[in-house]
């Protein structure tokens, strides 16, 4: 019986490219970065199938990093919808981030 070859998009192009060359110690780790300055829509549940999806067909980790730069317009109340529509779609990131935690590192770039 012969083996059929899966095709890859290209993202999956790249990673496996990357995995072959050894690059990151052989580990895939992916990001959500939402702000959370709204509720999620269906765009952002397309990126959260592509993110914790490649991470999760290649063994790796999605981590959740918060946009949160803009302290204007962000609110913990999409934080915590955000966490909860991640849940429901199925998916549980790796480490929780905020970028506002590093923004003078970022400043200083």
């Amino acid at each position: 019986m012969e083996e059929t070859k899966k095709s890859l998009n290209f993202i999956e192009a790249i990673v496996e490219q990357d995995l072959k060359d050894g690059k990151n110690g052989g580990k895939v780790q992916t990001r959500f970065p939402p702000e959370p300055n709204g509720y999620l829509h269906i765009g952002h549940a397309k990126a959260i199938c592509m993110d914790f999806g490649i991470a999760a067909n290649y063994g790796g980790v999605c981590n959740l990093r918060f946009d949160d730069t803009n302290p204007t317009k962000e609110d913990m109340e999409y934080v915590e919808a955000i966490k909860e529509d991640i849940k429901w779609l199925g998916y549980q990131w790796g480490n929780e981030y905020y970028a506002s935690d590093y923004f003078p590192q970022l400043w200083d770039f």
